[in-house]
């Protein structure tokens, strides 16, 4: 005969079991919100755009399957932001482990601007990916210097994500590359036209800095057209720049000073003074006839496109007013005439 249980037992026993239930139910809501959505998967690549807000960053990981729970990775992250990049992430992983793993992207997005020459493309890279002043002096003097032709202008200006241990030779590549790729649908129209690529280019880079904007593009590549094809000298105040600021920057002093002294060394294309134009360079437009050796900068598509389909002018001159405006001129008096109406 069964002996009958006492009070203290069934207290016991239903506590337990009331136990062993909150215990499962509190395990099961901790992986529905913290747990590795697969047991094995292997590292993949997950890429958060440019101005992405965190929370469809979030939504993206949930879609995809790398988190069980948006509410769940929001509650790990805290006020934590996730940092635009490249990433490896792994579905096994925990919510407290993928939350480790975005920290730090191992890639960078690096947006390099249209008009910019070399140095200051290796300056935004650099500090992108957090380059030396000697690796940003290699990809200056040696990487981006490896044939006559890759001096300057083929450092295509666009968005691009690169990898943090990429070498700066690399990178010099991916940017040559990219222009290969960009300058490809007009290297067959410049043939037609009779016009040589590396003259197309640094007509372009020309351009670029010249123009105030992408509607006057035109325009001015016109004008130097018709000033190149009646021997004129081009008298474009840029290409002064360039050469000029060469002399400032473009030695080994600007590599090896200390950080303190980095910005002693001035800025770029600020505008030009009387003296400037005096600079003995085949880059000074205004002391020689023609176009420079090389590109002043790196186009973009824009000012590659004006060269080709440059406007029907009569005008030799031109100027920017304050507001940006370009007027142009056919004769000097008429220019002379603009620069007291409209810069005096």
């Amino acid at each position: 005969m069964t002996r009958p249980l006492n009070t203290k037992t069934i207290i016991l026993s239903i506590s337990g079991i009331i136990l062993l239930t909150l215990t499962a139910i509190g395990l099961f809501a901790y992986f529905s919100l913290f747990g590795a959505p697969q047991s094995k998967a292997e590292s993949e690549r997950f890429i958060v755009s440019l101005n992405e807000s965190k929370q469809d960053v979030i939504k993206k990981l949930h879609e995809q399957k790398f988190i069980k729970s948006e509410r769940g990775f929001n509650y790990v992250l805290k006020e934590n932001d996730i940092q635009p990049g490249g990433y490896k992430i792994s579905k096994s992983m925990t919510a407290w482990e993928l939350a480790s793993a975005m920290k730090e992207p191992y890639m960078k997005w690096v947006v390099i601007p249209e008009g910019l020459r070399k140095e200051q493309i290796a300056d935004v890279i650099g500090e992108a990916l957090g380059w030396s002043e000697q690796i940003k002096k290699d990809f200056v003097t040696k990487y981006t210097a490896m044939a006559y032709d890759q001096l300057e202008g083929i450092y295509f200006p666009d968005t691009y994500l690169l990898p943090k241990d990429e070498t700066a030779l690399q990178i010099s590549d991916r940017l040559r590359a990219k222009f290969n790729e960009k300058f490809k649908p007009y290297a067959d129209k410049f043939v037609k036209a009779n016009i040589k690529w590396d003259t197309a280019l640094k007509i372009a880079s020309i351009v670029q800095r010249e123009a105030a904007g992408k509607s006057d593009m035109p325009l001015v590549a016109g004008i130097l057209w018709n000033r190149l094809l009646k021997d004129m000298k081009l008298e474009a105040d840029d290409t002064i720049q360039y050469i000029r600021d060469d002399v400032i920057h473009y030695s080994e002093a600007r590599f090896d000073a200390q950080p303190k002294d980095y910005t002693s060394v001035g800025s770029w294309w600020t505008p030009i003074k009387l003296a400037d134009k005096q600079i003995e360079s085949p880059y000074n437009t205004y002391r020689n006839k023609g176009l420079p050796p090389h590109p002043i900068c790196n186009p973009g598509l824009d000012a590659i496109d004006a060269v080709l389909n440059s406007a029907d002018t009569e005008c030799l001159y031109y100027l920017h007013d304050s507001n940006g405006q370009i007027h142009c001129a056919k004769t000097y008096e008429e220019h002379q005439a603009n620069i007291e109406k409209y810069l005096k």
